[in-house]
């Protein structure tokens, strides 16, 4: 008997209108038959393969940035960014080993480099993003645009684009998280990756170009000549970042699931940042506790200011600045800050433009329990 035979019974469903087929002698050596010819039929599996609603395989899961970032630094003295071609710890979810992600169809991952680095100009069919962790005079050149970046700064490496990252001679050591959507990109059977015939790219326009162009509040250019469906605004800085949401956070009372969240967009647009992952900035009052609710769509979160904790599917997750946790599809998930008199802030990003573009959004509230998950451990 086979295997996929044997393990029928674990998929049958007494349920009208699911399948629910017995294994008989006859069958089993039917679907012998079927598998020599590379087929199958689908009523063995399709309680599998269609369940109910999405049964991710990721596990929820947290990176604290203190037991890390003495690992990430020992990178340094081990390889290369010549040899490596990326110096990266990446965030490696139990669930999706196989494929490498941190979550879902979305990579992640710690990259370190010292002063004087500059790691070789590539492009990929991925898009990828940079939010930056600590250090100073660390760049990123992006198709001949030079972007200079500090903590909580939040930069674009679009799909197809030339870029590359460095540390200047007079900065120090600097760590960011880099976060692309690979497995999404392997998955669609759709990478491809390049190296600049060069290896490092020229910068032809003025450096932090992108911001003085595409930066003002409500503000386009004139002359616009943006042709590109991902975001001119290619770095969104911290300092304007969290002045607009502390400003937002004075008028409105902010949304009971996230607080008061941002979504940072395109600004020619008013869409996602790229046409693959969307990213955002949410800020947790004192004291505030955000009811649950479950969406489809993968979640990576860093915690850009504060401290507090998560509640994913009834395991606690408590949280400082730096470390980095995820939330799997479907998985109900509220935040709380930890603090009574500061608040905190948690950068996020995450595949939903995927999931609206293709129709596949929804989203449900937790009614019980005053919409807050019990603790199950």
């Amino acid at each position: 008997m086979k295997a996929a035979a044997r393990e029928n019974n674990n998929f049958r469903e007494d349920v009208l209108g699911r399948a629910n087929v017995e294994d008989t002698p006859e069958l089993l050596h039917y679907y012998d038959e079927l598998e020599r010819l590379n087929t199958g039929a689908l009523w063995t599996v399709a309680n599998k393969i269609e369940p109910w609603f999405p049964q991710s395989s990721s596990e929820p899961v947290i990176w604290r940035y203190r037991d890390l970032r003495e690992h990430v630094l020992r990178s340094v003295d081990l390889v290369s960014p010549e040899k490596a071609g990326r110096r990266v710890v990446y965030l490696n979810n139990p669930g999706r080993q196989d494929v490498a992600a941190a979550v879902g169809w979305l990579y992640s991952g710690l990259q370190v480099m010292h002063p004087g680095e500059l790691a070789s100009a590539h492009a990929h069919s991925a898009s990828a993003l940079r939010f930056i962790m600590e250090g100073s005079g660390a760049y990123t050149i992006v198709d001949g645009h030079k972007m200079t970046l500090g903590a909580n700064d939040f930069v674009l490496t679009p799909n197809g684009t030339w870029h590359e990252h460095g540390v200047s001679e007079d900065g120090t050591p600097c760590i960011w998280q880099d976060g692309l959507d690979i497995p999404l990109m392997n998955a669609l059977e759709a990478n491809f990756y390049v190296v600049h015939p060069d290896l490092q790219q020229a910068v032809t326009y003025p450096v932090d170009d992108s911001t003085a162009t595409w930066g003002g509040t409500g503000l386009v250019p004139a002359d616009d000549k943006w042709t590109h469906a991902y975001s001119p605004l290619l770095k969104y800085e911290w300092a304007p970042t969290y002045e607009a949401l502390s400003n937002y956070a004075k008028v409105t009372d902010g949304s009971p699931y996230d607080g008061v969240l941002m979504n940072y967009v395109n600004p020619k647009t008013g869409g996602p940042v790229m046409q693959t992952i969307g990213a955002s900035m949410q800020m947790l009052r004192p004291g505030e506790h955000t009811k649950a609710h479950r969406h489809t769509g993968s979640y990576i979160y860093q915690v850009a200011k504060g401290k507090g904790y998560s509640i994913i599917n009834g395991k606690r997750f408590d949280w400082q600045e730096r470390d980095i946790f995820c939330v799997p599809s479907w998985m109900l998930h509220e935040h709380a800050n930890a603090s009574e008199s500061e608040d905190a802030c948690l950068f996020c990003f995450n595949d939903l433009p995927v999931m609206k573009s293709l129709g596949l959004y929804r989203e449900e509230a937790l009614k019980e329990n005053g919409g807050h998950q019990p603790i199950l451990d």
